[in-house]
């Protein structure tokens, strides 16, 4: 029966999904034919092993693959938290404080406070104030920065690095004289929980102060560890004679990191507007643009760079696996394609019956793959087996992160580059004559 006839002369756009259904189903129904007997036949030895190879070769690409993103990114974000949780992602303040170890006051008003935890991202908008001084007991002394937090003041992150005690009151107006210090620092002194310590800080006249230490703390952070100290806001407010609306610095958090630079942006004119009315400098400091940050920030942002290194020679080893697998499997079907040629089909269909079989491998490999990378990955984040110097990674153990959109790009950055990769060698296809092929050996 011939071909049914649309009215302008062209076949009926039915028959031809029909057709191309039935030669996707019967490309499908034969590759899977050809995956199962793989081995099998006693003559495709070869085959079969070719098969082992591109399927191990998958599943270790894909399992490095998932191990170096969920480590290089579970790193990032631990010591991004660190950072923002003892700093802030974003710190409102005077910018000449940046190059100077005392601080400048801004004024910051309710109002400010408000329409700045009305941006967009912003989670929070918190007061706080510092000043430098040293600590001193009977035969040590330490350069500090006191470091004062109100009320408003979320401590979740301060309180979970505490390994001793608890932080002091976080008091607005009346002085505590608590504060919280470091391991490195108590040791150093030879300061523990309920010691007092002597606190001078340079004004006109030298002020000293007798804290008692009611936290130890410990982040891992050097630079901070060896630096900060913690206190009520309103022993740093008397040490610097300030008086409410002023205060340091107004920290802002935001919801993800990677809305950094547009929350920023989105900050600025609002600090420049209330500059402007109280005749003050007031910028927005992001923690790419903060001195004290800034270093750990740019070197935790090159990891990136190592990632797309290994997932580029992961992807090529996957891809060289499956190519030289394709062109064995070819080869020990020269006879099956001559035939299949000889029947009528066409260089097309068998590159895609090639490629459907190819494809078999491929998602063999993943599953594999992401199952050894996944359960590394898993015991890892439960256990701790592997340890870290956090002298100098800032973490005693690996961190990872299972990030969705990187595991499902894994698999489909690794099926797309590993097909596309088959489609070359699969044209040796159409150099297959009938004739020779079904007398191959």
């Amino acid at each position: 029966m011939p071909p049914r006839q649309c009215p302008g002369g062209g076949l009926d756009v039915r028959f031809l999904y029909i057709i191309t259904f039935i030669g996707l189903s019967l490309s499908y129904f034969i590759a899977r034919r050809f995956y199962k007997n793989a081995g099998h036949d006693g003559r495709r030895r070869a085959s079969a092993l070719a098969i082992r190879i591109a399927t191990i070769g998958i599943a270790m690409g894909v399992a490095v693959m998932i191990v170096a993103v969920c480590v290089v990114k579970g790193f990032q974000d631990e010591v991004r938290n660190k950072l923002a949780g003892f700093t802030a992602h974003i710190e409102v303040m005077n910018p000449s404080a940046l190059a100077s170890p005392e601080s400048y006051p801004i004024t910051a008003p309710q109002a400010m406070i408000d329409e700045l935890k009305r941006v967009e991202g912003v989670v929070s908008a918190e007061r706080t104030v510092e000043k430098m001084g040293i600590l001193k007991t009977t035969d040590q002394f330490q350069a500090v920065m006191l470091k004062g937090i109100g009320s408003d003041y979320d401590t979740a992150f301060i309180a979970s690095m505490l390994i001793d005690g608890h932080l002091p009151k976080a008091a607005d107006k009346d002085p505590t004289r608590e504060v919280a210090i470091s391991k490195a620092q108590a040791d150093r002194l030879g300061l523990k929980i309920g010691s007092k310590v002597y606190a001078y800080f340079i004004a006109q006249p030298l002020r000293m102060r007798v804290f008692r230490v009611t936290g130890i703390y410990q982040t891992n952070f050097d630079q901070f560890d060896n630096t900060f100290i913690w206190t009520g806001r309103a022993d740093v407010m008397e040490l610097n004679d300030w008086a409410d609306p002023q205060t340091g610095t107004i920290e802002l958090r935001i919801d993800q990191f990677a809305h950094l630079q547009d929350v920023a942006t989105r900050v600025k004119p609002i600090c420049q507007k209330w500059g402007q009315q109280n005749a003050e400098a007031v910028d927005a400091v992001t923690l790419r643009e903060n001195p004290r940050t800034a270093s750990v920030v740019q070197w935790i942002e090159l990891l990136d760079f190592n990632v797309r290194i290994i997932l580029i020679l992961m992807l090529g080893v996957a891809a060289f696996m499956m190519v030289s697998g394709l062109l064995i499997l070819i080869l020990e079907r020269t006879q099956t394609i001559g035939v299949l040629k000889a029947l009528g089909s066409t260089n097309g269909h068998i590159r895609r019956i090639f490629m459907l079989y190819a494809v078999f491998i491929i998602g063999r490999g993943l599953v594999w793959g992401y199952g050894i990378g996944l359960a590394v990955v898993w015991l890892q984040d439960w256990l701790g087996l592997v340890t870290l110097d956090s002298t100098k990674y800032y973490v005693d153990a690996v961190p990872v992160c299972f990030d969705l959109f990187w595991l499902i790009a894994i698999a489909v950055g690794t099926l797309m580059v590993c097909t596309l990769a088959l489609v070359a060698p699969s044209l040796m296809i159409s150099h297959i004559r009938p004739a020779r092929a079904i007398r191959f050996e």
